[in-house]
């Protein structure tokens, strides 16, 4: 394919992902919650099987929702790209729905990632509140053991495993403590280490960077910060499947 055409589809696709953001915003349980039907936008377009080609799946909240799109036009015509029709949410959702997300089809590579939500702090009605008013959703302890469970489920598949570092919570975001994310990190890449599963560090790749990819005090990130967050999915993908 023209190098042209492609940049051009990704360039229409980071446009229309910038309007994604804006809904995932809110990412409150109710929001988890909706049907498939009702979710909208790129990010959770049919797929439609090239039986010729690796299966992947996407798992993981609003940053993945942000960056699926782009991973699937960098991949047109290499890789079926797949993700559940919802945001994934924090653990405690993964445990429950995880089956229902992985179908019934052979998977070549899962690129999953639980974090953002599990660290954010709730009210008693289950909605992002201040840090002084709440509790966090799944206190690290619990996301450890919640991720041992997760990674054993995920291997039954016979997939090549990815696990996607959570991206980094900058200072003035509600609802979050930004150091929270390196403590969630360390005990996640300890889990995947445990169980020998590959690291997508994308922490590492966007905090060098935040002012110029990150959203200004905001979780989420502008277009062009979903674009080098996709670029190296695509390159943890490829390197899964040899090539």
């Amino acid at each position: 394919m023209n190098k042209k055409c492609v940049w051009f589809g990704v360039a229409c696709i980071l446009f229309l992902a910038s309007f994604i953001d804006v809904v995932a915003q809110t990412n409150t349980p109710g929001d988890v919650k909706k049907p498939a039907s009702e979710r909208k936008g790129p990010a959770f377009a049919e797929v439609v099987d090239d039986p010729g080609l690796p299966r992947v799946l996407l798992i993981g909240d609003s940053i993945s929702i942000g960056y699926t799109p782009i991973v699937r036009e960098l991949l047109k015509g290499k890789v079926n790209v797949h993700r559940p029709p919802t945001n994934c949410a924090a653990t405690i959702h993964g445990l429950k729905q995880l089956d229902a997300w992985l179908g019934n089809g052979k998977w070549d590579v899962i690129h999953f990632n639980w974090g953002l939500h599990d660290l954010k702090y709730m009210d008693e009605k289950g909605t992002i509140t201040d840090v002084s008013k709440g509790k966090q959703q799944v206190p690290v302890a619990e996301y450890e053991n919640n991720l041992r469970e997760l990674v054993q489920r995920l291997k039954k598949t016979g997939a090549k495993l990815i696990w996607c570092a959570t991206t980094p919570v900058p200072e003035g975001a509600g609802g979050r403590i930004t150091g929270d994310v390196v403590k969630y990190n360390e005990t996640a890449l300890k889990v995947m280490k445990e169980g020998n599963v590959a690291v997508d560090d994308l922490y590492a790749v966007a905090f060098p960077r935040l002012a110029e990819l990150q959203k200004p005090r905001n979780v989420h990130f502008k277009p062009e910060g979903s674009k080098v967050l996709a670029e190296n999915v695509v390159k943890s993908i490829m390197q899964q499947l040899g090539q």
